[in-house]
């Protein structure tokens, strides 16, 4: 059960971040902040979420042969390695827009956006090769 409802929340957060994107390029803020800050909340019950899970169920092994394995685990490896890259880029981001310094917030979340958008995209993408693509039986 967890596994599906870690892909629906990066799903989620994807469609947030898109939809954020769409609001301030339209220059409606609350807009974009509402959609960030549902992002911001959507990502971090899914980190609640997949360490409560991967504490209580442990690993979970990769099935897949032949061509796809080798791109299963770059992509693995890429997710897992911007996800703990995008923790301290969205807490500087959303910082910098609390405290009003719309320069430096613009100017980081230009990195922000499409790492998180990456890492929540790829989440699922994971999920779907893990459990439904390759998945045993």
């Amino acid at each position: 059960m967890f596994p599906a409802i870690n892909a629906t929340l990066n799903g989620t957060a994807a469609l947030l971040l898109a939809a954020g994107y769409v609001f301030i390029r339209r220059r409606n803020v609350p807009a974009h902040r509402a959609c960030m800050l549902a992002a911001l909340a959507v990502s971090t019950l899914f980190l609640g979420c997949y360490l409560y899970y991967h504490f209580h169920a442990g690993r979970t092994s990769f099935e897949g042969q032949g061509w796809i394995r080798p791109v299963y685990f770059t992509v693995l490896l890429s997710h897992t390695t911007l996800a703990v890259t995008v923790v301290p880029l969205a807490l500087i981001t959303l910082t910098q827009a609390f405290r009003g310094r719309l320069r430096e917030h613009v100017r980081i979340a230009r990195w922000t956006l499409p790492i998180w958008m990456y890492v929540s995209v790829t989440g699922v993408l994971i999920y779907w090769l893990l459990y439904h693509a390759y998945a045993p039986g």
